[in-house]
Parts: C-alpha cells; structure tokens; sequence
C-alpha cells in the first residue's frame, strides 16, 4: 500500500511535506469494534486510513452513543476531538476494517508547526468534518429514519468504493442510535423497493442514484461542502 496514494488527505501534501512525514508513518490494521480511543483519553497517535471506516461516536448521558461524523481514506483521525496532544472529547470506534498509516501526534505537531501548507489542508479537513457534525446533528433531530438509513448507506458506500458493505443490522442501528428492530423494519422497506438488498452481516447498494433520491438533502448538502474545500465529492455526510 502506498499511503500517499491511499489515503486523499495526504495525497494532498507538497512533495517537500511527504519526504517530512513519511519516515514517521507505520501501517497498522483495525478491525471493526476497535476502539482507536474514548473520551477523556489521551490521543498520541494520528490515524489516516488507507482503507476501512473510523465512526466519531457522541456519547450520551445513559450511555448511548450515536455517530456524529465518519472518516475514511479521505482524512485523519485523532485531530479534530481537542489539542493534538489533547484529551478526546469523542469516541472513535471502527466501523468497517481496513488499513490505517499513523504516526505519533507530538510528531505530527511538529512537523505541522514547520510547514503553513500542511496547517492549510487540516483547517479545510477540520471545516469539512465540521460540516459534517453539524447537519449530522441537525439531521438526526428532524428527518425520518428511512432517510437517514439512505444517507448513512450513501456515506458509507463513498469511504469504501464498494457496492457491498460488511455490516451487520445492530452495527448500523449504533451509528444511528436507533434499535435494531427498527433498522430492521427501515431496510426492508428500502430493499422492498429494490434500492438495497440485505444478508447476514451485510447490506449491498443496488439502485444508488434511487438511493439518493430516497435520502434526505444533508448528504448533497455536506458533500457540497467538502467539494467547495477541494475533498472528494464521493465523500460526504
């Protein structure tokens, strides 16, 4: 794997900043559940993932959790939950396995206080992820769950470029901090009108343009966004 291809974020870096950065990376695997950390929990290492899904969890009072942004192969996680050396004020659970290069985040500090450019791409990253938390939050508060389900399964499906997503019905209903049963209900509805089909531990695109009809307007909304920041526009909310 090539980490300055795999992942978007780092693609992004001049040449002078990939030879900086490069010596400090290790690839390391995660696999669904993983906890990268919890709140209160210092963040010392930096993840950019290759491949896979790494879901930001707000954590409630009672001790739900739902997801209030996602990262893949576009960006970063570990800077943008406080001070880069800071305590985390999320969760970060993977959602789909994959691939991951890290670095320790003194390290990347340092290497981000030498260089304006590098600092430049993680404020757009960050205003980006923003967005995101923000219509997530908004999102959760006022539209239907049959349109969250789409915009979710729209989302996921960008961070993994593949039609088929490993997830079983009680992963997807912690994302959305609903119960399984109603996941369960919801999609198969979606899989009713052949926009999704669903099996055990898995849940297939069929008909994406139909899947974008069927979802709310927070996924163009953030993917817009992203695009305006010079992200990919398959990455969105």
């Amino acid at each position: 794997m090539d980490a300055f291809t795999d992942n978007l974020w780092l693609a992004t870096l001049r040449p002078v900043d990939r030879k900086r950065l490069a010596p400090h990376l290790t690839e390391r695997p995660f696999d669904t559940g993983l906890m990268l950390y919890d709140i209160g929990e210092a963040v010392d290492c930096i993840w950019f993932p290759l491949h896979g899904v790494v879901s930001l969890m707000t954590v409630l009072d009672e001790g739900h959790a739902v997801e209030t942004a996602a990262i893949g192969r576009e960006g970063l996680v570990g800077v943008t939950c406080g001070p880069l050396n800071g305590r985390a004020a999320t969760r970060a659970i993977c959602q789909i396995e994959g691939v991951a290069a890290c670095c320790d985040a003194d390290t990347f500090a340092e290497l981000l206080a030498e260089s304006a450019p590098m600092r430049a791409a993680l404020s757009r990253f960050t205003e980006g992820l923003m967005a995101q938390v923000q219509q997530s939050a908004a999102c959760n508060a006022q539209h239907r769950l049959d349109q969250r389900l789409a915009r979710w399964l729209l989302a996921t499906q960008d961070r993994t470029d593949s039609a088929r997503l490993e997830l079983t019905q009680a992963d997807v209903a912690g994302m959305l901090g609903v119960r399984r049963a109603t996941v369960s209900e919801v999609g198969a509805e979606l899989e009713g009108r052949g926009l999704i089909r669903r099996g055990r531990g898995w849940v297939e695109v069929l008909d994406r343009d139909a899947l974008e009809g069927a979802a709310c307007g927070c996924y163009g909304l953030v993917r817009g966004v992203m695009a305006d920041l010079g992200q990919p526009r398959r990455v969105a909310a």
